[in-house]
């Protein structure tokens, strides 16, 4: 694009020094194509351009006439049609002379719409910047609807444009406004409008159903008509200008808190561009009780996605891993999301319908940034006192197979009320000391004395070892590998081996 005040200096340079295009393209350092534009465009005609003889002067009338006809004619397609009439210059020298001889179309006049009041409103989103919160870079959106009569504006932030915050600004803007008005224009965004072919339009159904709330009607603008929703961009080029340029805030909430101030402050001060006598605010105090009245309860504007838990109490949503109870592993459960919490609800189990209200699992604060854990301490807790139960139960079930009389002194020390934790691991211990066969003989012994406790194994252990002079057990440390630990070794019969140590007690033999 060229400033203003540069196309003036090369019209002055044209018109009174009398300068070519080539001289003014070589002193301003510009190609003779944009200077050649900019003459074209101030009014100077390709004869007045250039001077000297050209290879095309004899088919300017032919190329007046085609593109008389033919006004949007590409120029390569005219080249063609000019070159097999006897043309011999470079199509590239014939396309910047093409464009002095293209007529230019009429500027189009638009009428000044006019409403009545609480009967339009205008919506659009606008970009402003990116956003990083710890490891993410989230885009800044503007979710802007001006009341077309008042020019009350409502500006709400949001870091992303998906259809809950889309969603999420019509309600807020409808609770700010205290009504609806009758209309609201959209441009063609995909949020609101999924297909158009010329005059058949397909609304998305989400927006429909939020009209049908409220009952207004949704109109999207005609394509190339910027002027029906001028007002909704007048205000976004207001909401750069006046309220976020050169603006200090720390998080979302502190900006949109600080927007808020500023719509019911200096945005509604302002002098109202349809009636300068008086400001926005009293347009708008006038205009309030004439916007369709509030429903009673709000559409609902949470985002509802479904997730798949693997093997770790985590659901993953929107880059982040939040926790849930280690009883729904391997499930598929429900998140159900708003701009600062996170919930996740129950789903159906396979092959069951979903009965009675959804189970709240967990509840958690949203998390904007990417890549965090967000955990609940009482899961993690739950999940600990889970695994804790479950190594006791794989101590158990080895005992049961090693040594299958500790199923008598557990199943007894249960109908007493004594502590089965201690027990299993004094007896593991045993087990891992003393081996199978020797911890077999001592609880079979101790219940044979009637006193089946830990401490009358110990002692039985200790007096046979004592008999055999065997020394003190030492217990050997094993790599924490789960499959060592949990290894049954059942202890083969030394039996066939002391056949052969019998002497032969015939010769053959």
């Amino acid at each position: 694009m060229i400033d203003p005040e540069r196309e003036a200096h090369i019209l002055r340079l044209h018109h009174v020094e009398k300068w070519k295009v080539g001289t003014i393209a070589r002193q301003l350092h510009m190609h003779p194509s944009t200077v050649q534009r900019v003459l074209t465009q101030g009014g100077v005609t390709g004869d007045r351009l250039l001077t000297r003889p050209s290879k095309l002067d004899p088919y300017v009338a032919f190329i007046v006439e085609t593109l008389t006809k033919y006004p949007t004619l590409r120029a390569s397609r005219l080249y063609e049609m000019v070159k097999g009439r006897g043309y011999a210059g470079s199509p590239a020298h014939f396309r910047s002379r093409v464009a002095c001889y293209r007529p230019r179309p009429a500027a189009e006049a638009f009428l000044r719409l006019r409403t009545l009041p609480g009967e339009q409103g205008q919506v659009d989103w606008a970009e402003f910047g990116k956003v990083k919160i710890g490891n993410a870079v989230r885009k800044l959106y503007a979710f802007v609807m001006v009341l077309s009569w008042s020019r009350q504006v409502f500006l709400r932030f949001y870091l992303n444009a998906a259809m809950p915050c889309f969603l999420r600004g019509h309600v807020d803007a409808f609770a700010f406004f205290g009504g609806v008005p009758r209309v609201l224009l959209y441009d063609n965004l995909k949020s609101a409008v999924l297909q158009r072919v010329e005059d058949a339009i397909r609304f998305n159904a989400t927006i429909l159903a939020l009209a049908a709330h409220y009952r207004y009607l949704p109109r999207p603008v005609a394509p190339r008509r910027g002027n029906e929703k001028g007002r909704v961009e007048r205000a976004i080029r207001y909401i750069r200008d006046s309220f976020f340029a050169a603006r200090s805030w720390t998080d979302l909430p502190d900006l949109n808190a600080q927007a808020l101030t500023w719509m019911e402050g200096l945005s509604a001060d302002r002098r109202c561009p349809g009636d300068t006598t008086r400001t926005v605010r009293d347009a708008f105090a006038e205009e309030r009780h004439k916007l369709i009245s509030l429903p009673n309860n709000p559409f609902p504007t949470e985002e509802r996605e479904e997730v798949s838990v693997g093997k770790t109490p985590y659901v993953r949503f929107d880059l982040n891993d939040y926790s849930v109870p280690s009883t729904h592993v391997r499930r598929l459960l429900t998140v159900v999301a708003t701009l600062d919490t996170v919930r996740v609800l129950a789903g159906p189990e396979k092959g069951r319908a979903l009965v009675g209200p959804e189970q709240v699992l967990a509840l958690h604060r949203r998390s904007w940034d990417r890549g965090q854990t967000i955990e609940d301490p009482a899961h993690i807790v739950e999940l600990v006192e889970r695994k804790r139960k479950a190594r006791e139960h794989r101590a158990i079930d080895r005992l049961h197979h090693a040594v299958p009389t500790s199923r008598l002194l557990l199943q007894d020390a249960a109908e007493r009320g004594g502590n089965l934790g201690a027990l299993t691991s004094g007896l593991m211990h045993l087990l891992n000391t003393e081996g199978a066969e020797a911890l077999e003989v001592a609880i079979n012994e101790a219940i044979e004395r009637g006193t089946p406790h830990l401490g009358a194994i110990r002692h039985l252990l200790d007096v046979r070892r004592q008999a055999l002079g065997e020394p003190p057990p030492i217990a050997i440390e094993l790599p924490d590998d789960p499959r060592l630990k949990n290894l049954v070794v059942v202890p083969h019969s030394l039996a066939t081996y002391d056949q052969l140590n019998k002497k032969p007690t015939h010769e053959k033999d």
